[in-house]
């Protein structure tokens, strides 16, 4: 059985607001990013207690930490971003949860990431010591303009660094928004499922400035649901809608159009026989 997350910064800054929403939208876990505007990997040790006590008081759980590891150009000191990741390794463990989203890094000012691939594999080689000790799973999201761009290289990615420690988001909307690509489910989806544990709902319309109402884009939210049905997926769904804005960091929707997306997907769920709770 499949079960509902969110990124609730799309709904509220405020945190104890992102709670109690997605608390009164029977919408059981959370994905962490921004808590009243503070990246989760920067919140201090009693940001984190406070955070907790929140949590535990409506009985959220959490999805997975939504870390900015890896959007950093690889011509930036890494040591300082090694240390972000652990970080984040901190939180995940606070918290409960498995999962760290991460990503694959920006090539140095006007240069190609594809000829990057050694520095790339070298610093994911250096995060998956750094867990080697910890029930821990980096799950990395494709996205434009990094290294795993596309789903060639998330495979890549993958099968080298050849360790249970690095696994893959499936998202949708980013091959739609970033490469233009509106059959991912015959393109993408076959290459990338034998390791997808992870996945995050955002569907997109070509050419659009933001995201779609899940089913209403050419993200094929209908298709993947299908899909996840079939393979008797039990991850978790975690609710990306940017329908305000979308950006390199986060994205905005609301508490209106958020419901909507959550009501599409639930809907959609039921459709195609993916139990959802």
């Amino acid at each position: 059985m499949a079960q509902l997350s969110a990124f609730a910064d799309e709904v509220t800054d405020d945190f104890l607001s992102q709670v109690k929403y997605l608390a009164s939208e029977n919408v059981g876990h959370i994905e962490l990013r921004f808590l009243n505007k503070k990246n989760v990997v920067n919140l201090s040790k009693g940001e984190l207690a406070e955070a907790g006590n929140i949590l535990s008081d409506y009985g959220l759980g959490v999805s997975a930490i939504g870390s900015p590891i890896g959007k950093v150009r690889l011509d930036e000191p890494f040591a300082q971003h090694l240390d972000m990741f652990k970080r984040a390794v901190d939180s995940a463990l606070f918290f409960g949860t498995r999962f760290i989203r991460v990503f694959s890094y920006y090539a140095p000012e006007g240069k190609d990431i594809a000829d990057y691939r050694n520095e790339v594999l070298g610093r994911f080689g250096a995060k998956v010591e750094a867990i080697e000790d910890v029930d821990i799973v980096m799950v990395h999201e494709n996205e434009t303009n990094i290294y795993g761009y596309s789903s060639e290289h998330c495979v890549d990615l993958v099968k080298t660094i050849d360790s249970p420690k690095l696994r893959l988001v499936y998202d949708p909307g980013n091959f739609v928004w970033g490469q233009g690509i509106v059959d991912n489910i015959k393109t993408c989806w076959p290459k990338m499922k034998p390791y997808v544990v992870h996945v995050h709902i955002k569907d997109w319309k070509l050419g659009s400035d933001v995201g779609s109402i899940p089913g209403q884009g050419d993200g094929r939210i209908n298709e993947l649901l299908q899909e996840l049905a079939h393979c008797e997926y039990d991850g978790f769904l975690t609710m990306e809608p940017h329908l305000q804005a979308g950006g390199k960091f986060g994205g905005k929707t609301g508490p209106e159009l958020f419901s909507g997306a959550t009501r599409a997907v639930r809907k959609i769920a039921a459709e195609v026989g993916l139990e959802l709770t």
